[in-house]
């Protein structure tokens, strides 16, 4: 195992955990909360140590004994096994956990679903029914129609989630257009999207969440939101003093 535990979990690479067992929230594993952090060390065969969870600034201690579903993020795929966190402890500044592995190393999914929470500006217009499905459409028709003002909250390279002061049908297809930082520059994104799920948010009556997949997304624009994603994920990283 410790040929292909090394082979996935690289040094700096991304680490996903997900709490299983009396950890594990009541809801199903795509909706379950992700710790989201970096592999430091493979220590041993079936051992890894992984930085401990930072959110919102703040260390998130998960405790000694607890199990879960790990996902190391590689290039082209995703690869999940269980594991325990065996300890926990600062090394060089830096808090860490040490996880035994508890099951194999299996491929998981393709990287382009790992989830990246952000608060994104995005404007956004449902399509007509006789709107082609291209880009040079999108070009074509985005100055004539008025576009109405969100906020991504998540985004992935298979898709995004946002909210709004008003919803969209659900199976509609919208055309969204955010801005991203590429390479030391601001490119604009224009992406056609299939609405999946639409729901009002219980703490705020009048504001509807809205989960997204792409449609017919160009493979270039893809990798870049994709890279997009690692990249700040390891800023938020480096950002926070330990």
């Amino acid at each position: 195992m410790s040929e292909i535990l090394s082979k996935y979990a690289v040094q700096g690479g991304e680490v996903e955990l997900k709490a299983v067992g009396r950890e594990r929230e009541p809801e199903d594993s795509r909706r379950r909360k992700a710790h989201r952090s970096q592999v430091l060390k493979v220590l041993t065969e079936n051992r890894v140590e992984v930085a401990m969870p930072i959110e919102d600034g703040k260390l998130i201690l998960l405790p000694v004994g607890g199990e879960y579903d790990m996902y190391f993020y590689g290039d082209n795929v995703v690869y999940q096994c269980t594991a325990r966190v065996a300890d926990r402890y600062r090394y060089n500044g830096q808090y860490a956990l040490a996880m035994d592995l508890t099951s194999n190393l299996r491929n998981y999914q393709r990287r382009e679903y790992y989830r990246f929470s952000c608060a994104l500006e995005m404007d956004s217009r449902e399509l007509g029914e006789e709107e082609e499905i291209s880009l040079a459409a999108q070009e074509e028709m985005l100055p004539a129609l008025p576009l109405k003002s969100s906020v991504i909250v998540d985004i992935s390279g298979g898709g995004l989630r946002f909210v709004a002061y008003y919803a969209y049908e659900v199976n509609s297809l919208i055309l969204c257009k955010y801005h991203l930082q590429i390479d030391g520059r601001e490119k604009e994104y224009r992406l056609v999207g299939k609405v999946l799920a639409v729901k009002e948010l219980e703490k705020e009556p009048g504001v509807f969440d809205h989960r997204v997949q792409y449609v017919n997304v160009d493979p270039q624009d893809r990798e870049e939101i994709i890279q997009y994603i690692f990249d700040e994920s390891r800023k938020t990283h480096k950002k926070v003093e330990i």
